[in-house]
């Protein structure tokens, strides 16, 4: 049975790993460990920056995502963005992920401090596109620009 849970800081490397495999599998880039690795585990120690979560399968990590937060003036609530997500591929097209949107889609109507849920995906990433809308979300109105410093 799997179960989503807050993930804990021992599961740090497991995650880590998982982000090394997502940017290699979604953009062909091969991220230096060493700096993916205190990016993790100063999420940890700094809860400011976000939160992750874990979908575990007795002692088995499938998957992982993380979350942070944008406040919205307009709406004076944050909104919760969902981050670095990673299934291991035998755990895919299994409802995973379906699983770890709910548990977020829940904290969200718990709490009066969230107005809702963003993600952004790679536009060739065709696969998380069509089960991010299968959840009900939406690719809305917002397209994403940015500036990435080299």
């Amino acid at each position: 049975m799997i179960v989503i849970r807050n993930a804990f800081m021992h599961e740090f490397e497991t995650i880590s790993r998982f982000q090394e495999l997502m940017a290699m599998e979604t953009e062909g880039l091969k991220l230096d460990p060493q700096t993916v690795r205190k990016g993790v585990s100063s999420v940890f120690s700094e809860p400011a920056k976000g939160k992750y979560f874990v979908a575990a399968d007795g002692d088995t990590i499938a998957g992982s995502m993380l979350t942070t937060y944008e406040w919205s003036d307009w709406r004076n609530r944050s909104f919760i963005w969902i981050q670095s997500v990673y299934v291991r591929p035998e755990y895919r097209g299994k409802g995973l992920f379906k699983q770890m949107y709910g548990h977020i889609k829940d904290i969200v109507r718990e709490s009066s401090n969230y107005a809702g849920i963003r993600l952004y995906v790679d536009k060739e990433n065709h696969v998380a596109r069509q089960v991010y809308r299968k959840t009900g979300m939406n690719p809305d109105h917002y397209e994403l620009y940015e500036w990435i410093r080299s």
